[in-house]
């Protein structure tokens, strides 16, 4: 696509993504939709790949817009919520992504992916913006997408989502109605709801330590059930003090990653260390509240006492998932807060795998939270966006979103390989028989498929593994596949089921200018005071005092454009 000169607005926003933490995120989303495989793949990307043919998008008699620009090339930059890798099958998917939509829409396009890791993936989306080099569009957090919205390089494509083609199969209208912004325009488009994450826990721990879920019902039941995680020999290996309570992907999720209390929600409690609104509509600074100056010292308590795993500082949910399932559980936690729904299948199969005793059980929200919160976080829904190229015409991004995003939710060929992956690669309707774990008697598992019967394969790079979905949850679409193609395990199914009864909508996400320019600064300031009460033992008003100290005066200009744009 043709470059676009920068603002200074979104040059700021460039210097964001540069400085925000990005060391503990997943968008994975989520999820997650969320969260689903890491990957450090990538594919050659040309910025500059699309058709450079021109022509006005036009207004047909039923009022739709449409366009004559030829796309020749689509360029995308994602994260690891794309299952399908370089090594897992991206290249069958982009070639019968290409044969599909080059079907719809009557010519070629040539689909170019890169990929970028999940854990980093807010930083070098900067670098990439302010190296200039764009693609033709992206996936967001929804955090991420209220930083960028503002600066002008997201397309409006509030006109090509009303005339969608998907528009009179969608179930859950309300999810992108509810991404306009005040003036009605739309920079994001969600093909699936947000999704969050529930705390599960190991049952043979449970079991070990003489407890029953049931037994948790209070924050201080939740910390002796850690304690005995830690002080007592829950893996069986002889020996206490070498195993934790839970571990998490960092005490505090970066700036990229709303809701942040996601993977700790029992030591956060009702603290919501970002800024927030009121029940009145006034925005403030929950960094600052008594709420979370409770919670750091919760996990500096928990820190000192060995209920949290140390590494839980620096992890990133890749380490803090193989480490919570890996095949040496010295050193593993019993619980772990992670992705609903479809994680709970993912993660009882990778202990399957390792040979570790793969029962879980979902922690019901413990008073604590069903008091302030009312449950379990549901994020705000990560979003595709288009760039704009700022030269005036909508003829290009118009293309883009009728390549890419209405054929996302055709119903059918494409919204299958969105969900699922490329056919006879990671699923199939044709007739098969295969086993996993072949030689070992305690985790072989027989499958036999009779022809015409929808059904998921073999992981391409695992055999030992079944293909669980590609980039859509299919429990969490807004537009349902309509050729009847469903594959949710008995666990999937009642991951979701657990996770929709528990829940409750995060918080809404702050935008404004100054809050876009300077967040990475604020997160920063916040990370640093984290780390000095909870791992350093510093006194919690002294470490907010600090950080009121070093950003007070932008958090202050922060919630005075947000309070005034209210």
């Amino acid at each position: 696509m043709k470059k676009k000169a920068l603002s200074l607005l979104l040059a700021s926003a460039m210097v964001v993504s540069l400085t925000a933490c990005g060391g503990g995120s997943s968008n994975e989303s989520s999820s997650s939709n969320s969260s689903a495989t890491d990957s450090n793949a990538s594919t050659s990307t040309d910025a500059n790949a699309s058709s450079d043919a021109s022509a006005d998008a036009a207004s047909s008699d039923s009022g739709e817009t449409t366009s004559n620009y030829e796309l020749t090339e689509l360029n995308i930059v994602v994260n690891g919520t794309l299952t399908a890798t370089l090594d897992n099958g991206q290249a069958e998917f982009v070639e019968q992504w290409e044969k599909a939509v080059g079907e719809k829409l009557g010519h070629d396009i040539k689909l170019n992916i890169n990929q970028i890791d999940h854990s980093g993936y807010t930083d070098a989306v900067g670098r990439l913006f302010a190296s200039q080099d764009y693609p033709d569009a992206m996936i967001m957090s929804a955090e991420m997408f209220k930083q960028y919205a503002p600066t002008g390089l997201l397309w409006d494509m509030a006109d090509a989502y009303a005339n969608a083609e998907f528009q009179s199969r969608l179930t859950l209208k309300d999810i992108n109605e509810n991404l306009k912004d005040k003036d009605g325009h739309l920079y994001g488009f969600a093909p699936t709801y947000g999704n969050g994450c529930v705390t599960y826990v190991k049952k043979a721990w449970l079991d070990a330590v003489g407890l029953t879920v049931d037994d948790i019902k209070t924050y201080d039941d939740y910390y002796n059930m850690l304690l005995k995680f830690h002080n007592e020999d829950p893996d069986g290996n002889g020996v206490t003090g070498d195993t934790y309570g839970v571990i998490a992907a960092g005490f505090l999720l970066d700036n990229a990653e709303a809701p942040f209390i996601n993977y700790l929600p029992e030591f956060w409690q009702g603290a919501y260390p970002s800024l927030l609104q009121d029940d009145s509509g006034v925005w403030y600074d929950g960094f600052q509240t008594q709420e979370t100056k409770d919670a750091l010292v919760r996990m500096h308590q928990a820190y000192v006492d060995g209920a949290v795993d140390p590494e839980t500082l620096t992890a990133s949910t890749k380490t803090a998932r193989e480490k919570w399932f890996s095949n040496d559980q010295t050193g593993s936690s019993g619980a772990f807060t992670y992705w609903a729904g479809t994680w709970y299948q993912n993660l009882t199969d990778s202990l399957i795998k390792n040979g570790v005793d793969s029962e879980l059980v979902q922690l019901p929200p413990i008073q604590e939270i069903k008091d302030t919160w009312g449950g379990y976080l549901n994020r705000e829904a990560p979003v595709w966006v288009i760039i704009d190229d700022g030269d005036g015409d909508n003829s290009r991004e118009q293309a883009v979103f009728d390549a890419l995003l209405d054929t996302m939710l055709d119903g059918d060929v494409v919204e299958t390989l969105w969900v699922y992956g490329a056919e006879d690669v990671h699923w199939s309707i044709h007739a098969e028989d295969f086993v996993t774990n072949p030689d070992d008697p305690d985790t072989r598992k027989e499958y036999h498929y009779e022809e015409g019967q929808f059904h998921l394969k073999q992981s391409p790079n695992d055999s030992n593994t079944v293909w669980k979905k590609n980039h859509l949850d299919s429990a969490l679409l807004i537009s349902p596949l309509t050729n009847g193609y469903v594959d949710e395990s008995e666990l999937m199914v009642k991951g979701n089921e657990f996770f929709t009864a528990n829940c409750v909508d995060a918080p809404v996400s702050p935008s404004s200018e100054t809050f876009t320019n300077e967040s990475g600064t604020i997160a920063t300031a916040k990370a640093k005071a984290v780390s000095s009460v909870v791992v350093d033992g510093a006194d919690v008003d002294e470490a907010i005092a600090t950080y009121v100290s070093e950003v007070g005066s932008i958090v202050d200009q922060c919630l005075s454009e947000l309070n005034a744009a209210e």
